[in-house]
């Protein structure tokens, strides 16, 4: 792997967002968040933006659409990579380990949204459609609530009050975090800990378990997706180093429930979560490892999958 091609296709630009909401009356939300918060920002993006009867295959300003721009962001017809065959957006992931259910007025949620390449220029849509979903109310019991803050990585407030301050939007890269993780090292546990679970493949089979052989591919191909999302040309990196040897490893499968409107009934979406703990990270191979932190990898990122922690 050449350090040189890595150090480019890092420069992958995102922003991470923090959004505290506070719920207006007892109620109860979802085990798992991440989809109702997807859902509801979908809807209110259509809500205000869809000109068509939501007949997307018939749609004349289909090239122009803010909920394809946003929600279901495309590549470049030259730049989409050869493996990507579904329509799932790789132009934000969403992540909420808050798995309460029962919630009083007065309790407070928390979110994040990340935003990657040209998505970012779409913060504004994004807000005012979790501000409408307050409005409207979040997942089966139309739960409403207030937003209490937005803010980003160093806690600046972007959102405070009814004003927006655009000077702490700060858009960052994927090798600039990776050098942040990198200064900020002390002894390594060598813990690849998987806060969410992960969906992926390994010799063309769905894996039931953790293992680096299926993680590291993951890990390459997410770079490389986001890489033509940005239309960059750094081309496929992988790793042609000794594997390192796995001491322990906890996994167990999980199933989450979504449910999908455009074909009207809940949906799997299945995958590992667990943690694992290696010999030993070789340091070629712990930038990659630590760039993955930010992007998620996996199948299901927007639904908050595939995010872990190097410990």
């Amino acid at each position: 792997m050449d350090r040189r091609q890595l150090e480019q296709a890092l420069k992958i630009r995102y922003v991470k967002l923090h959004f505290k909401i506070r719920l207006r009356e007892d109620t109860r939300l979802p085990m798992n968040k991440v989809s109702a918060i997807r859902g509801g920002i979908g809807e209110m993006l259509l809500r205000a933006n869809c000109i068509r009867n939501r007949k997307c295959d018939a749609c004349d300003f289909e090239e122009e659409c803010i909920v394809r721009r946003t929600m279901y962001s495309r590549f470049d017809k030259d730049k989409k990579p050869p493996f990507v065959t579904t329509g799932e957006s790789v132009g934000y992931v969403l992540e909420c380990e808050n798995y309460e259910e029962e919630f009083f007025a007065g309790d407070i949620l928390e979110f994040q949204l990340v935003l990657f390449g040209r998505t970012i220029v779409y913060f504004s849509q994004f807000l005012q459609a979790i501000f409408q979903l307050g409005q409207a109310g979040l997942g089966k019991e139309h739960s409403t609530y207030d937003i209490v803050s937005v803010t980003n990585t160093q806690k600046r407030e972007i959102l405070k009050g009814q004003d927006i301050h655009m000077e702490h939007y700060e858009v960052k890269t994927i090798g600039g975090y990776v050098k942040y993780r990198l200064n900020r090292r002390g002894i390594w546990e060598n813990r690849i800990r998987f806060k969410t679970p992960v969906t992926l493949k390994y010799q063309g089979e769905f894996q039931d378990k953790l293992i680096l052989e299926a993680i590291i591919p993951a890990i390459f191909r997410r770079i490389y997706i986001l890489d033509c999302f940005e239309g960059m040309d750094c081309g496929e990196l992988g790793w042609q180093g000794d594997w390192p040897e796995t001491v322990e490893s906890v996994s167990r499968m999980m199933t989450v429930y979504r449910y999908s409107g455009t074909q009207d009934k809940k949906v799997a979406l299945r995958g590992v979560k667990g943690d694992m703990v290696l010999s030993d990270i070789p340091e070629d191979l712990l930038p990659v490892l630590l760039a993955g932190e930010v992007m998620h990898i996996g199948k299901n990122t927007s639904f908050g999958f595939g995010r872990y922690h190097v410990s």
